[in-house]
């Protein structure tokens, strides 16, 4: 039985082997590693620029609270 797991895993093995692509080589210069990076901590600083405003404070009112209080028909009531 070790002799049957062990083919199996071997071809398990080759398989997977034959799924796996490689990435391509950065093939850019270091200058233009370079400037992309500058670029990319530009775009950052920028106001308006993902992550960049503060998080909101919450209110006082959690939002579970806030549905609960709410007048809808959501909620089914009768018999």
């Amino acid at each position: 039985m070790d002799k049957r797991l062990a083919k199996r895993h071997k071809r398990q093995v080759s398989r997977e082997k034959s799924k796996v692509r490689l990435s391509e080589p950065d093939l850019r210069t270091p200058e233009q590693i370079e400037a992309a990076r500058e670029a990319s901590r530009a775009s950052i600083n920028q106001p308006g620029a993902r992550g960049s405003q503060p998080v909101a404070a919450v209110s006082g009112q959690g939002f579970r609270n806030a549905s609960a209080t709410s007048t809808g028909s959501a909620a089914k009531t009768g018999a």
